[in-house]
């Protein structure tokens, strides 16, 4: 009991501590998520509670370091705006650091960084404990237990995640990170980071640290010498991140650009500097390449892909360590006898070789030995890689935005340097950019993380750089200096500023700009904006800086868009001036529009002559009667804006202009002159718009010419009656009453013009016709009472009366017309009080309605007292201040009644009306101020205007009656005048809204008006807005502009302007002012592209020295560059001048002599570096003459010097102990190769006949050069690496065009290819095999690569040439020194098997390319199976292992598979066969004894392999993306093993091989690792799924049958050690396989059907390959990658990676068709099948459907037509094997994409001579779909219900949009069937096909009848008739060789033919009976 209780208590005790365990956790998770909160006092508080548990030991600090989220939130704490406790945080990460789970922690939260940079702003006590935190983090792996690192394995990048503190890390296991580039290592901001991390043996980070220290040595020689040798050399060989991984070289050349500015000739180490940068963007962006190719995406680690140094040349160092041993005899490397020390420089001259005098060498290899398989490399060591401080290098290792950034900021200052130093610079800067935009994102300006802020600043910094530099040069070509400099400048300017904008393009997207771009750079887009040439050289940079202005600076962009403007008017007004003056019918309409732009610039140019032309162009347009209204109206608009024009001096000289062209009409000289010929050219002047702006503002203008112009115009006007016709004078009238109320202001008896004025308003003489009419004369009497002057209104008075005593009814109106009355009229309406017109418009009614209609009913009711109708009157005058309740009133006829009123009140009786008087004239002047319309009508009532006079006579004393209807006539008399938009320049098609009485400013001075009223036109309307003010006419640039501009446009643009300025005579049309500068004129010579050229070659020409010559080849370059900065290429300027100018005549002196000189030497390659430039730009459109021009120039006989200097001579080669001209022979040499290297890859796309004969002589030879290069020196030990590489990369161009030795006229090309073959192997002895395959080491790599390059491309050379296979021996090499003479050596191809492990995948591609190329003889793939006799595994497992490799990248495996296949073609025994050839694989069991060969053996080896399930994986693993990742991926997210891998925007998932390998994880499933392992029958068929690594390997049972595969006659090799890889599953995580390796996959399966037919069948069943492979690709992916290449700009990089693209596509479908055609020849089932067939027949159709007809490659045509063919094929086969199943998928498919189907069979009918094979296809799967369908439609009469599915007789028939495509194809057919020879087989193709569609198509039959089908065959059969009937009287064999004859002659498929008219007929049936009687007679029965 208290054993148990005792339990009991422990327990509660137990579950007590555990949920306080378990609180106190909940607590600490608690009190660490506070740490983040936002409040500053919850974060403090938290970390008091969080340091106080930790003091009092309640948390221990072991507890704390496995929380990731404290590590985050502390880092975090100082991002808060608020940071307190810094000292604390920092001390609490300071214990902590102590751990090693914390330094996991912050390492991978990216610690070190945020520190570094917080470092610099916390106060000094805290940096100390900041410095202390980063030693924590700074501690070696072997401190840290989770970092350490196995010393043969590659150590995993570390994880660098998105932002200051990303998010948790991925689930994935260390293990499953693949060695890929990391993307997006600090979120959005980057597209790319960093490379894989490549570790570096004991030799290369030897040559790395000696080329580091030599660049920082203080002798110059030594720093240029390193340079040189980095270029050529080092950059070669090792991969270009390794200098990103390992900075310090870089570092140290951006250390050597800072002395681009120093003396003593420092400068030029600058320039080598720049040169090795220029040289390592190129590089990097290859590589960049590399890892985006998906065909060598791999997760291979190189470091554990051994060569042959491990692997097959073991045994040899093994004899010779064993003979001699050494110290070095532990290295895997091959030491030097006699060598104690190493000078690894990699210059050549430090490898551990064989000496001149052969004291050391390889001992020779026993060739019965079996060594480790060179594909095993699980159990290899690797003694070279010595184990490096990794973490701490990837710490130090520069990102590629990193270097891309530093590159801008070290090189940018340079750009204010020399003219060669600028242009180096910006070569440089173009490349760094491309790099720039793969790297970095534009998101990084809205990402805030610690690394996006300090590239951001450091971008900032370089912008304002940039700016700075375009700003300097800007100033610097106006000081005073000399051309030469002037030039420099101008051109560093445009370049500049070319790059500026590309990089803002690249960098910074345009609506950031505002809030980022620095100031500088602001400043230099405001000039460049400015530039006129630059904006007409290169257009769309201008337009992008022109958008990035507008965004950046308000001000300057508002400057450039008005200098734009005022550049467009110039432009506008030269053209007018140039139309004018030319002779002929102009379009007035045109002109018109142009002279409207000139006017706003007048203020600049103030090119008078212009004002007269135009007033003489709109005189010409109104004069006409033919003018259409549209162009009257346009014309006058320009001609009122003239006369408003801002600029007085314009407004002066067009009232000039008017005043002479009236004085020329209306002189008094003119009257003895017809009339109507003269006057009609005032026309112009004779409309109220034109008089309205001459009265209202031309009289009063300020100034005299102006005004006293109007006035004389108006004069003349007014007083020239008599010289006008009558139409011309009733015009002027008709144009003068609308603005008489304006002119009547100017009226006065003194003037003479106010004089005329008043003279329109007197009474014209009875019987004249012409004075204004009687309504508008009495109007302007009662108008003349409101001028201010008094003598004016007295002669208004006199007027008056005279009108008043004509009035009809005059002596019964009050009141009596006495002297006393009208004399009250002169000063009656000058009132003192004005009235206040504005009215009120509410929005809501404030009275009712009912209530207005009851007032008005009061007002107007005559039964109601007056007394009362005036309070009524007087409340609605009130109520009418409303302008709502004007409606109302209207509708009760007010206006009627109030005149009736008024005539009473007139009228004798009239005095009780005098009290409604001034209510009713208040009601009238308030509706008619709100009513125009009203205002319009009565203004024209003679009868009113008297009644309101007379009204105001009677009450003259009354003021206010007075004032009342002084205000009514003010609305009634100016009702002209007040619309504003009468008098707008466009007049309106719709009536306005009614607005406010308002009059003309004019007005309001000139009139005393009665009433306050609103002014307008205080300016005139038609006055124009100027483009550019006078201060900005002030600004230089503005100026600069405008002038040349003008000069521009004058000219008619820049060719013309040049050429004027070019020849002597100049005639001066225009202003000083407006004349170019010499800097102006400097300025358009060097920016136009073509004079530029043009100046330099002249100066070519021209000069007398080598620094002219070589200035003038510099200018030209910087015109290429700027080609490719403003992405045009060999479209742009330069390009395009460089194809029209004879620039070669320049250059030939140069390259037509041999240098005499080292200054000769220099010039020479400048020139030969332009024309590498040139013909590089011009690669994809070369110019023919500019390669005939080179090609002669390099086949001349004697001197060919361009040819000559790549050998040197005795005495070049003595000079070479001078260093500096060793120096400069070399960098010829260099030149030269480059030269030649782009000229065999320019000359490959010509089709002209004649270059191409001169390019073929020229390759062989520069073969025969190159020969003798490589031969240059007596050892290859002691070869110059940098010459070596330099001739090998030229030989490798070279070897890749075919027929390449094939054009010496004294050698044999068979002699060539030896002599290549004898100089590579020497090579690839030296420099690889006899040294152990150069271990791991990069030296040599650059040499290694060509070699094997050229090694491929010249076995296909040799194949070519030499047609028997005697060749093959000459490839046999001896692995051995040739100096131990009694030492065995072996014979073969033993030398290339190493090559296929290499750790550069691109060289293991090759070799294996070239194994593939030997093993196409079978005496190659005897040698190489021989070869392998001492390998585990021979050839066949060596091979098999390779393709199946799940690690190894595509292109790799293909290889692999092709060698397979060339191995399966030779015919292999079933058994043993004694002193066979060839007998395949053999597999021996040494238990059992038992032995296979050939197809045993190979089934046995699939089987074991598990071949076919490998090959199940590869297919579901198939990537058909084009890159093989994507830049704005997520890196390394995790994917199910089901996903979709053909995602193009996530190719990463895939890449999840181990990153660490060991012999237990890494499952090579490879044959070469170990024995083969053949599985027992039970378990063999079964193919394993995939199981996590880490779970053990199956053992292998006792009885299994072990064998051994090797290569003929091996089967007596030892047995090695058991290993059961080979039984294991498939690794889970895979590289991409790729469309090309599925290609030779399916070819491979081809082959094995041919092989094993059955045995195949049943494997490719059970894994299901068919289906699989028939589901990988299709007709959409293709159209799609199609469609974008037609949207792609043709040179562009991604339209050769689309082309590519598309290109492995159709050659995977290509081989597919194949395969499957061989599937249905062998078991029709595997096709077969109803869910297989019609999906795959409708996707493969579409493959016929795409339009390729704009496809200009002709590689991808040639694509198209092969898969087009092998289709057609297939298809073909399916109908024989399975015709109705076939035909009924297919024609589903067909009817989907019918006119396209039928489109492309009409295509490849007409490819009967370029494309015969696809002619045949095409027809033959015609012939048999319709014979198909013909059987169909027999079967089918039978059957009662029809089937729905479209057939093919209905798509020929029944679809009437099909007939057009049916008539076509029935016309290319029977074209073809006609046009050909009887003899022709493929006439009797044609023949079948178009039997088989008449048969079909009662379509087909009519088009036939129609295109006379019938005619044609009666005319054969009337022939063939009477032939066989001459045949009848003739011998036997006479008789059958003319019924053969006929057969040939197609007779049968004739008649077949003809076959349905002959049933309608029965004589043609009778004739046709008889030829078949005839036909068949005597003809033999077989």
């Amino acid at each position: 009991m208290n054993c148990s209780r005792t339990l009991w208590r422990g327990s509660l005790i137990l579950r007590r501590l555990r949920r306080l365990m378990e609180r106190d956790e909940m607590v600490l998770t608690g009190l660490i998520r506070k740490l983040g909160h936002q409040l500053a006092e919850i974060r403090e508080r938290a970390l008091k509670n969080i340091l106080c548990k930790v003091e009092h030991n309640l948390i221990c600090c072991a507890d704390l370091v496995q929380e990731r989220l404290l590590f985050l939130h502390l880092l975090e704490w100082f991002n808060f705006p608020s940071v307190p406790m810094k000292e604390e945080v920092l001390s609490l990460l300071n214990r902590l650091v102590k751990f090693p789970p914390a330094v996991q922690h912050l390492v991978d939260l990216g610690a070190v960084e945020f520190l570094s940079k917080l470092r610099a702003n916390v106060e000094p006590n805290l940096q100390a404990e900041i410095d202390s935190i980063l030693d924590g983090l700074f501690i070696l792996p072997s401190e840290v237990p989770a970092l350490q690192t196995n010393q043969t394995e590659l150590p995993r990048p570390p994880e660098i995640l998105a932002g200051y503190f990303p998010q948790e890390r991925s689930h994935l296991q260390p293990l499953e990170t693949p060695p890929r580039p990391v993307a997006n290592h600090t979120g959005k901001c980057l597209k790319f980071s960093t490379f894989p991390w490549l570790p570096l043996t004991t030799t290369d980070r030897h040559v790395l640290s000696s080329n580091e220290s030599s660049l920082r040595s203080s002798s110059h020689t030594l720093i240029w010498s390193t340079c040189e040798l980095l270029k050529d050399v080092i950059m070669q060989d090792f991969p270009a991140e390794i200098f990103l991984q390992r900075p310090k070289i870089v570092q140290s050349l951006f250390s050597l650009l800072q002395l681009a500015f120093a003396g003593d000739g420092k400068h030029r180490l600058a320039l080598q500097a720049v040169s090795c940068l220029q040289q390592l963007c190129v590089c990097l962006r290859n590589r960049l390449n590399f890892h985006r190719d998906p065909g060598f995406s791999s997760c291979k680690q190189d470091t554990v892909s051994q060569n042959s140094s491990l692997s097959y040349c073991h045994e040899a160092r093994g004899v010779r360590h064993s003979q001699n041993p050494s110290p070095g005899s532990s290295s895997p490397r091959p030491s030097v006898v006699g060598r104690t020390g190493q000078r690894p420089r990699g210059d050549g001259q430090d490898w551990d070789a064989v000496s001149s005098s052969g004291s050391s060498g390889h001992a020779p290899v026993t060739s019965r030995i079996s060594v480790p398989s060179p594909v095993d490399a699980t159990h290899v060591d690797l003694p070279e890689l010595e184990t490096e401080d990794t973490l701490e290098l990837q710490f130090q290792q520069l990102s590629l935005p990193q270097f891309c950034v530093s590159t801008l900021e070290a090189a940018v200052p340079l750009l204010t340097g020399s003219r060669q130093m600028i242009i180096r610079v910006l070569e440089l800067l173009a490349e760094d950019m491309i790099l720039i935009g793969e790297a970095i994102s534009a998101e990084i300006w809205d990402d805030n993380s610690l690394f996006a802020i300090d590239m951001k600043e450091r971008l900032l910094v370089v912008l304002g750089s940039l700016g700075d530099s375009v700003c300097y040069h800007k100033s610097s070509v106006s000081s005073g200096q000399a051309q030469a400099g002037l030039a420099h400048h101008r051109m560093a300017f445009v370049s500049i500023s070319l790059l500026a904008v590309r990089l803002l393009q690249t960098l910074l997207p345009v609506e950031k700009a505002s809030h980022f771009l620095p100031e500088p750079m602001s400043a230099a887009l405001f000039l460049i904006s400015l530039d006129m040439p630059i904006s007409l050289e290169y257009p769309n940079i201008h337009e992008a800086i022109v958008a990035y202005l507008e965004q950046l600076n308000s001000e300057n962009y508002s400057i450039y868009k008005r200098t734009a403007e005022a550049v467009y008017s110039i432009e506008c007004t030269c053209n007018f001036l140039s139309d004018v003056g030319k002779e002929g019918e102009k379009n007035l309409l045109e002109l018109v529009e142009l002279a409207d732009q000139a006017l706003r610039s007048f203020s600049y140019h103030q090119h008078f002559p212009l004002i007269k032309e135009i007033i003489c162009i709109c005189s010409k347009i109104c004069k006409s009667a033919q003018a259409s209204p549209l162009l009257q109206g346009e014309s006058q608009k320009v001609f009122l804006r003239m006369l408003s024009h801002p600029l007085l001096q314009v407004k002066v000289e067009t009232y000039h202009c008017c005043l002479e062209i009236i004085k020329e009409c209306l002189g008094i000289h003119n009257v003895t002159k017809p009339v109507s010929s003269l006057c009609n050219g005032i026309h112009f002047l004779l409309h109220p718009k034109v008089l309205y702006e001459i009265s209202a503002f031309g009289i009063q203008e300020p100034k005299n010419e102006v005004n006293a112009a109007a006035k004389a115009i108006l004069l003349y006007l007014l007083q020239g009656r008599l010289m006008m016709t009558a139409p011309t004078w009733s015009k002027f009238i008709e144009s003068l009453c609308p603005i008489i109320p304006v002119l009547q202001g100017y009226a006065d008896t003194e003037d003479p013009l106010g004089n005329c004025i008043l003279l329109l308003s007197e009474e014209s003489p009875e019987g004249e016709e012409g004075s204004l009419p009687e309504i508008a004369r009495f109007r302007s009497m009662l108008r003349l009472l409101l001028v201010k002057k008094p003598s004016v209104r007295s002669q208004a008075l006199r007027l008056l009366a005279c009108h008043l005593t004509r009035d009809e009814g005059a002596d019964r109106k009050r009141p009596s017309l006495e002297a006393r009355v009208l004399s009250r009229v002169t000063n009656l309406f000058i009132v003192k009080k004005p009235i206040e017109l504005k009215l009120d418009d509410r929005r809501e009614l404030i009275i009712k309605l009912e209530t207005v209609e009851k007032v008005y009913e009061i007002f107007i009711s005559d039964d109601i007292d007056l007394i009362l109708r005036k309070s009524a009157a007087e409340q609605l005058a009130v109520i009418m201040q409303d302008v709502k309740m004007h409606a109302v009133v209207k509708k009760l006829s007010l206006i009627d009644k109030i005149i009736e009123y008024l005539n009473e009140c007139v009228g004798q009786d009239g005095e009780v009306m005098e009290c409604l008087m001034q209510p009713s004239l208040t009601l009238l002047r308030k509706v008619l101020c709100a009513d125009p319309d009203l205002r319009a009508s009565l203004s024209q009532q003679s009868s009113l205007l008297t009644l309101l006079l007379r009204v105001s006579l009677i009450f003259h004393a009354d003021c206010a009656v007075v004032t009342e209807v002084a205000a009514l006539f003010c609305l009634l008399l100016f009702d002209e005048v007040s619309r504003m938009d009468i008098w707008s320049v466009n007049s309106p098609s719709k009536p306005s809204s009614p607005s406010a009485f308002s009059l003309p400013v004019s007005v309001l001075r000139r009139y005393h008006l009665p009433v306050h009223v609103l002014g307008h036109h205080a300016v005139s309307p038609y006055s124009i807005v100027l483009p550019l003010s006078a201060d900005c006419l002030t600004l230089k640039p503005v100026s600069d502009m405008l002038r040349v501009a003008w000069n521009l446009s004058w000219c008619h643009g820049s060719d013309n302007l040049l050429q004027q300025m070019n020849s002597e005579a100049k005639t001066q049309e225009f202003s000083d002012t407006l004349k170019l500068s010499s800097e102006d004129a400097l300025t358009l010579k060097v920016t136009h592209t073509a004079s530029g050229l043009q100046d330099c070659l002249q100066a070519i020409v021209q000069a007398v020295a080598h620094r002219d010559v070589r200035a003038a080849v510099t200018r030209m370059s910087f015109y290429l560059l700027n080609d490719r900065l403003s992405l045009k290429g060999c479209t742009g300027p330069c390009g395009v001048t460089l194809k029209s100018l004879a620039w070669h005549t320049a250059l030939n002196r140069f390259l037509q002599v041999l240098p005499a000189c080292t200054e000769d030497e220099k010039l020479l390659i400048d020139v030969i570096h332009f024309l590498s430039k040139v013909l590089k730009e011009q690669r994809k459109n070369s110019s023919v003459e500019l390669l005939n021009w080179l090609l002669e120039l390099l086949l001349r006989h004697s001197p060919n010097p361009l040819l000559d200097l790549l050998v040197l001579t005795e005495s070049q080669a003595r000079e070479e102990t001078d260093d500096v001209r060793a120096a400069i022979r070399q960098q010829l040499q260099k030149e030269l190769i480059a030269l030649f290297n782009t000229l065999l890859l320019s000359v490959t796309a010509l089709m002209d006949r004649k270059c191409l004969e001169l390019f073929y002589v020229f390759q062989t030879q520069l073969a025969l050069k190159l020969l003798q290069c490589l031969r240059v020196t007596d050892a290859p030990h002691f070869y110059g690496l940098p010459s070596l590489e330099r001739t090998l990369r030229g030989m490798a161009h070279l070897t890749a065009l075919p027929g390449w030795s094939s054009h010496s006229p004294l050698t044999k090309p068979l002699e060539i290819c030896v002599k290549y073959l004898s100089g590579l192997l020497e090579v690839i002895t030296s420099f690889y095999v006899e040294r152990g395959g150069n271990a791991m080491s990069f030296m040599g790599k650059g040499v290694t690569k060509s070699t094997i390059l050229c090694l491929l491309h010249l076995s296909h050379e040799l194949a070519a040439q030499d047609q028997s296979s005697e060749w093959m021996s000459l490839w046999f090499m001896p692995l051995g020194s040739h100096s131990e003479e009694h030492a065995p050596t072996q014979q073969g191809l033993a030398w290339l098997i190493p090559l296929w492990v290499d750790r550069d995948p691109e060289v293991r591609f090759t070799s294996l390319g070239l194994g593939a190329a030997l093993t196409t003889l079978e005496s190659g793939c005897v040698a190489l199976a021989n070869s392998c006799q001492n390998i585990s595994g021979g050839l066949w497992g060596t091979v098999v292992s390779i393709l199946l490799d799940q690690w190894e990248c595509s292109l790799v495996r293909r290889e692999a598979a092709f060698i397979l296949q060339n191995l399966l073609v030779i015919p292999m025994p079933s058994v043993i066969i004694k002193d066979y050839t060839w007998q395949g694989p053999c597999v021996h069991d040494e238990d059992s004894g038992l032995s296979l060969v050939g197809k045993p053996a190979l089934q046995a080896l699939l089987c074991h392999c598990h071949f076919y399930e490998h090959l199940n994986q590869m297919v579901k693993r198939c990537y058909l993306g084009r890159c093989a990742f994507d830049w704005n991926c997520s890196a390394l997210d995790g994917t199910s093993e089901g996903s979709d891998l053909n995602g193009l925007d996530d190719s990463f998932k895939f890449w999840r091989a181990p990153s660490r390998m060991s012999s237990q994880d890494r499952v090579p499933s490879s044959l070469s690792t170990s024995e083969t392992m053949v599985a027992p029958s039970s378990s063999s068929a079964e193919f394993s799924p995939p199981v996590p690594l880490a779970v053990p390997l199956p053992e292998v049972s006792c009885d299994q049958f072990v064998a051994q595969v090797t290569g003929q006659r091996d089967t007596a090799s030892p047995r090695l050690p058991h290993d059961p890889s080979l039984a294991t599953p498939l690794p889970r995580h895979c590289v991409l396989v790729t469309p090309p390796l599925l290609s030779a996959v399916c070819s491979l399966l081809d082959t094995l059907l041919v092989v094993a037919p059955k045995d195949t069948a049943n494997a490719l069943r059970q894994a299901g390959l068919v289906e699989l492979l028939c589901s990988v690709a299709g007709a959409a992916l293709v159209e799609t990658c199609v469609r974008e290449l037609r949207a792609l700009l043709p040179p562009s990089v991604p339209v050769e990676h689309a082309q590519a693209q598309v290109s492995f596509l159709l050659e995977y479908l290509s081989s597919l068709f194949r395969l499957l055609h061989s599937c249905l020849l062998v078991d029709p089932d595997l096709v077969i099948q109803e869910e297989l067939l019609q999906p795959f027949s409708t996707n493969v159709i579409g493959v016929l459907a795409i339009c390729t007809e704009d496809l200009l490659d002709a590689e991808l045509t040639s694509a198209f037509h092969q898969t087009w063919t092998h289709l057609f094929n297939l298809l073909a086969a399916l109908l024989r094997k399975a015709p109705a199943a076939a035909l009924r998928s297919i024609t589903a498919g067909l009817a989907q994409h019918w006119a396209a189907v039928v489109e492309l069979l009409c295509r490849c009918v007409g490819f009967s001579a370029t494309c015969p094979a696809l002619y045949t296809a095409s027809l033959q799967f015609l012939s048999i779909l319709l014979t198909e369908e013909a059987r169909r439609c027999l079967q089918d009469k039978d059957k009662m219900n029809a089937s729905h599915s479209p057939t093919i007789a209905s798509l020929l028939d029944k679809t009437q949009e099909n007939q057009k495509s049916l008539e076509r194809l029935n016309d290319v057919i029977i074209q073809c069937y006609e046009g050909k020879s009887y003899r022709d087989a493929q006439t009797r193709v044609a023949a079948n096909a178009l039997a088989s569609l008449l048969a079909v198509s009662r379509s087909a039959q009519k088009h036939a009848l129609k295109a006379g089908l019938i005619d044609s065959c009666v005319e054969l059969l009337k022939l063939a008739t009477a032939q066989l009937s001459l045949d009848c009287l003739r011998p036997a064999k006479a008789a059958l060789r003319r019924k053969e004859a006929a057969l040939e002659a197609h007779l049968v498929p004739a008649l077949h033919s003809l076959w349905p008219w002959l049933l309608m007929d029965e004589s043609l049936m009778q004739m046709a009976l008889q030829l078949l009687c005839v036909y068949t007679a005597r003809f033999p029965n077989e």
